[in-house]
């Protein structure tokens, strides 16, 4: 079974420089596949597929994922009140969440204001994409003849739609929120207009002015007065974001069953340095190992998948060496399609320890071995949460704002709304890339975030979404 929309139709387009004279390939044949670009990367105009790989993004917005594989619905309830764990989201007992634990080798618990990984320039939106004219690429490097380590194709610099307020005062933005709650009824208006417009960092300063100005802990005070799902939204905001991920992983593995998508989206999704600080926040926080209850919860292969996950080792080199790549591809080949049976430890160690520009490198790769694009082998040779354990890895190494984009689509889709992954998403990928995910949303589902979320919420819980995420 074919991964619909990979690779892109009509070959891949020349590579500024490369290949050399001499040494062109043109693989996959035309109109074998059509998968529409990464922004910035591919398809375009042309045929030549290059060796050493432009950027690829993922999905189209036909036909994917396909029936029974990644994504359904995933997210958490509410949180228990009892137990090893604070209630959600209220204040635990002394400093509470606010605070980053102390102690040398912990960053804190801020995610930064954006992230860098392989991929091309900014999103750019075609008209009457898909079946209009793809995305204008973004200039490559130069590939040389005689080495096989080259630089990414370009590293691209993501964006929030939440920015750190210019002219920020604490005790200011204290006071707003204290009059808003004060009294009969509740501005829920002047909470929005701050919460929506202050970075996380700014939201834990009010979060303490507050305590300093009344004596009286904030979250307390707004659980006090929301209920329903902007309560949640809005307790998430002021979470520190790496407590949020930790939270979210120990309410995953809590009580009853195990949301495995959870799982994936946290842990096959993060850099190396926000799994560390989720690691150890999550020690700090709750007392408990995250490896042990991953090993208490799943079994198998995902359960080794996930592990992989949790130390945080992944090569991040932006240099990506082809040869590796050619072989790696080739060992995914034996060990897969070119075998009875699958030595899914082959997969597990490459998908887990690769950097992302690799990965895309193996991809195209394994393409021009196998025939075959490396995702739709995958769900040929693996099966259930293992299978979109390594799925996610490489939509991630792909474009990683297409998968939160498709994330945030299925949250939506159909009766009822998966509010738990709709509020986790959006909070957690505010300040780091939510304008590519607007941007991959509207290529791939024909139709805006904003406009998808004003017709599946309503009241202030809608207006606080709109605001996070922008018209």
């Amino acid at each position: 079974m074919s991964y619909p929309g990979y690779p892109p139709s009509g070959g891949y387009p020349a590579f500024p420089g490369y290949p050399p004279t001499g040494q062109e390939t043109v693989y996959p044949p035309a109109g074998q596949y059509s998968y529409p670009a990464v922004p910035g990367g591919y398809p375009l105009a042309g045929g030549t597929y290059p060796a050493a790989p432009p950027s690829a993004g993922y999905p189209g917005a036909a036909g994917y994922p396909a029936p029974g594989g990644y994504p359904a619905p995933g997210g958490y309830a509410r949180a228990p009140q009892a137990g090893g764990m604070p209630p959600y989201p209220g204040a635990p007992a002394g400093p509470g969440f606010g605070v980053p634990p102390a102690g040398p080798g912990f960053g804190g618990y801020q995610q930064p204001p954006a992230q860098n990984y392989a991929g091309s320039g900014p999103a750019q939106i075609p008209v009457g994409y898909p079946s209009g004219q793809a995305p204008s690429p973004m200039p490559g490097p130069l590939v040389t003849r005689d080495s096989h380590f080259q630089p990414a194709a370009m590293v691209q610099c993501t964006q929030g739609t939440i920015q750190s307020a210019p002219n920020f005062d604490a005790g200011r933005d204290a006071e707003i929120l204290r009059k808003a709650m004060k009294g009969f009824g509740t501005d829920e208006q002047a909470i929005i207009n701050v919460v929506a417009n202050r970075s996380n960092d700014q939201r834990q300063k009010i979060k303490a002015a507050f305590k300093t100005m009344y004596g009286k802990d904030l979250i307390k005070d707004l659980k006090s007065e929301l209920s329903g799902n902007v309560e949640e939204l809005i307790l998430a905001l002021f979470m520190p974001s790496t407590y949020y991920d930790a939270w979210s992983l120990r309410h995953a593995m809590k009580g009853p069953g195990t949301q495995e998508r959870v799982l994936i989206e946290i842990l096959c999704t993060r850099t190396n340095q926000e799994i560390r600080e989720i690691v150890n926040c999550y020690k700090s926080e709750f007392g408990r190992d995250i490896e042990q209850d991953i090993r208490a919860d799943t079994s198998g292969h995902f359960e080794r998948l996930l592990i992989s996950m949790c130390q945080g080792n992944r090569d991040e080199n932006q240099t990506v060496d082809y040869q590796k790549a050619q072989e790696d591809a080739q060992r995914l080949y034996q060990a897969g399609e070119g075998k009875l049976g699958t030595d899914e430890s082959c997969f597990n160690m490459v998908l887990a320890s690769r950097s992302f520009p690799q990965l895309k490198a193996t991809v195209e790769a394994y393409s021009r071995i196998a025939n075959r694009d490396l995702l739709s082998s995958i769900d040929r040779e693996f099966s259930g949460n293992v299978e979109r354990g390594l799925k996610t890895i490489l939509q991630c190494a792909l474009n990683r704002p297409a998968f939160f984009a498709e994330r945030l689509y299925y949250s939506m889709k159909g009766a009822g709304t998966d509010d738990s992954t709709l509020i986790r998403i959006i909070v957690t990928r505010s300040e780091i890339d939510l304008v590519q995910i607007k941007q991959m949303f509207t290529q791939m589902y024909q139709k805006t975030l904003p406009t998808m979320i004003a017709s599946d919420t309503s009241g202030d819980y809608r207006r606080l979404l709109l605001a996070i995420v922008g018209q």
